[in-house]
């Protein structure tokens, strides 16, 4: 695919308080579902209002999406709920530093993303955000008896010290 699966450009100079509400078609949602090595992608949408200053555009608002995703266990399929708040800020990108020149990065640089010309990309910033609300280790109802066939009966019996717990048994 030459582009984002779920693209929603818009531009910086016409979006000051405006209003999106961003549903993704089903050919997007299966694009996601590989992307994220999902099993699909039933839902997803984004509300979300845009405020500008300057050239900073900061997108406040919600994710929801219901999707199915493999057991980190079983491998089974499992429905999942996602719900979560999004608070996105877009930020010109800064060519200001050479590249052997150290940069402090604080906190809130960590959530920006940055975009060239005016245009910024919503729909990419919302798969972003939906990839990382996404828990890759989840669990199903059928995990402990995929634990228990495998030998794993539970957390402490296979963890660094099952080995020193056995001994003890048998001393």
């Amino acid at each position: 695919m030459s582009g984002p699966e779920l693209s929603h450009p818009l531009d910086v100079r016409q979006v000051q308080g405006l209003v999106v509400n961003l549903a993704a078609t089903e050919a997007e949602r299966a694009a996601l579902s590989r992307r994220f090595a999902l099993v699909r992608i039933d839902t997803l949408s984004a509300q979300l209002v845009l405020e500008r200053d300057g050239q900073i555009v900061t997108a406040t608002g919600t994710l929801a999406a219901e999707i199915t995703q493999p057991c980190a266990v079983s491998g089974e399929d499992m429905a999942v709920s996602i719900a979560e708040p999004l608070l996105l800020r877009f930020v010109p990108v800064n060519t200001d530093h050479r590249p052997d020149e150290e940069l402090e990065i604080s906190v809130t640089d960590c959530d920006e993303i940055d975009y060239e010309g005016s245009m910024i990309d919503l729909g990419e910033a919302v798969a972003q955000s939906l990839a990382l609300a996404i828990d890759p280790f989840a669990t199903g109802p059928g995990a402990e008896e995929a634990r228990r066939r495998a030998g794993i009966v539970n957390e402490s019996a296979s963890g660094p010290f099952a080995a020193l717990a056995a001994l003890k048994k048998d001393g």
